[in-house]
């Protein structure tokens, strides 16, 4: 069956009160995080396809999602690129959505409202976005995770999590009339964003993904905290480290970083609510970043 422009499963499962939890690429996908955070949850939880778009080229630019071949038994085959549904069942009350979502490039008023079209058939309960952007912060402290949880209470308390409402105001990405339609529906939602450093842009950060599902599991019990990649995120950082010990300029860099991190910490200040330490890197910075971000990525 159809369900907007998503092609759904004929086996359809009968869902009981579904929690979402969605993620948005590229929009606030840095490091793969909620990429990361969705496959590791659908794993523990067993998850299965429930549906995918129909015709993913009308809203998509194949330009800029590049398809990608691949051999299979000897013959070549392509994978287009794709907004996806998965499901699981649970014991504890209510069955999970997974939303791996792609910011459109066409037909976006269309392409939301299918969203919603989909929440609103399995009658969710719950919407719960995961993301992560760049920030000013040193790879040298627990990473920072801001969010807002509404009615929904903390099962246990998470060092460097704090919580607060968005006072931005600017240009946006399209995908907010799905936030703005999930409270028009009255159903829960809460959002998670981890921050991550702004001067190691990783394909995969793993430090982050291990602080997102140690705060998910703040919330859902069970969701258990060593379900992360701490020791991959463990490795990468500390090979970070080592080398910037080798590299002046970016050591005194990330000391100004660490000195606001701790005094915002120590305040009632919020990050974002006053400037952080300019962070503008040398050309030679740049590269030394590169390389090392490239070797990290080998090495995993």
């Amino acid at each position: 069956m159809n369900i907007g422009a998503f092609e759904i499963v004929d086996d359809l499962p009968d869902l009981k009160d579904p929690h979402v939890f969605a993620m948005v690429r590229p929009w606030v996908d840095v490091g793969s995080v909620g990429t990361l955070t969705l496959n590791r949850l659908e794993h523990f939880m067993g998850s299965k396809e429930l549906g995918k778009l129909i015709q993913p080229g009308k809203f998509f630019d194949f330009t800029r999602y590049r398809p990608t071949m691949k051999l299979v038994q000897g013959k070549r085959e392509v994978t287009v690129p794709n907004s996806s549904i998965k499901y699981s069942s649970s014991e504890d009350g209510h069955d999970y959505l997974y939303l791996h979502l792609m910011e459109p490039h066409a037909n976006s008023e269309e392409y939301t409202d299918s969203i919603l079209e989909v929440i609103e058939y399995f009658k969710v309960k719950r919407y719960c976005r995961l993301g992560a952007m760049y920030d000013a912060v040193p790879h040298t402290r627990p990473l920072l995770v801001t969010g807002s949880l509404g009615e929904v209470p903390q099962i246990k308390e998470v060092s460097n999590f704090k919580l607060r409402q968005s006072t931005y105001q600017g240009p946006t990405t399209i995908m907010n009339l799905v936030s703005e339609g999930i409270e028009k529906m009255g159903i829960e939602a809460i959002n998670f964003m981890v921050h991550l450093p702004q001067y190691l842009q990783l394909e995969e950060d793993y430090t982050g993904t291990s602080r997102m599902i140690e705060v998910l599991s703040s919330v859902y019990g069970n969701i258990p905290s060593d379900l992360a990649p701490m020791r991959r995120g463990q490795r990468q950082y500390r090979e970070l480290s080592s080398a910037v010990e080798r590299n002046d300029e970016l050591k005194q860099l990330i000391q100004q970083m660490e000195a606001y991190y701790d005094a915002q910490l120590d305040s009632e200040d919020k990050l974002e609510e006053a400037p952080g330490p300019s962070v503008t890197l040398s050309p030679e910075i740049e590269d030394f970043l590169s390389e090392l971000g490239g070797r990290l990525e080998s090495d995993d």
